[in-house]
């Protein structure tokens, strides 16, 4: 059964290469330091995923990659191009085709269906910038649906701005 579950928005991705596709733009500067701040963060408050369900784009691979760096043991990553730019309700029906996995899990994506899940679980409209992550912690095992948003209360919101990223 899961006991944290974490969303979180891709970090800052470069424009630079007007070459590339969407799907492949990396991250810049400026999100590479976001991603291993959150992930520096999530260690450091003991919020640490065991596994990343993450969309297949090259910025939230290599936002992946940057937490994993900073988290210590070890991570599963497990990349679906079913959440490049997904709404909430695509993230949903994806994840409930998929066994309820042990520990903590993060799922990692795109806006606007983030910012939507963030609503969903939490109740609240926030803005939800590159890098955001929202800490959700398991209220009761009697909801056996994981993903019923009456299962989960909100713990905690971290920005990388906040976080001198």
């Amino acid at each position: 059964m899961l006991s944290r579950l974490l969303l979180m928005r891709h970090a800052k991705s470069s424009w630079s290469d007007g070459s590339l596709s969407d799907h492949e733009r990396p991250l810049n500067e400026r999100g590479q330091r976001a991603a291993t701040a959150v992930g520096n963060a999530l260690t450091a408050r003991g919020y640490a995923p065991d596994i990343i369900w993450s969309s297949d784009a090259k910025r939230t691979r290599e936002t992946a990659m940057r937490l994993i760096r900073a988290i210590p043991g070890a991570q599963t990553v497990q990349y679906s191009s079913d959440f490049y730019h997904a709404s909430a309700e695509t993230v949903l029906q994806h994840c409930g085709k998929a066994i309820e996995p042990e520990g903590s899990l993060m799922l990692l994506g795109h806006n606007p269906g983030w910012s939507a899940l963030h609503q969903y679980f939490t109740g609240q409209i926030h803005a939800y910038p590159t890098g955001a992550c929202t800490v959700l912690t398991r209220k009761t095992p009697l909801i056996s649906d994981w993903l019923n948003s009456e299962a989960w209360v909100f713990t905690d919101l971290i920005l990388p701005r906040e976080l001198d990223a």
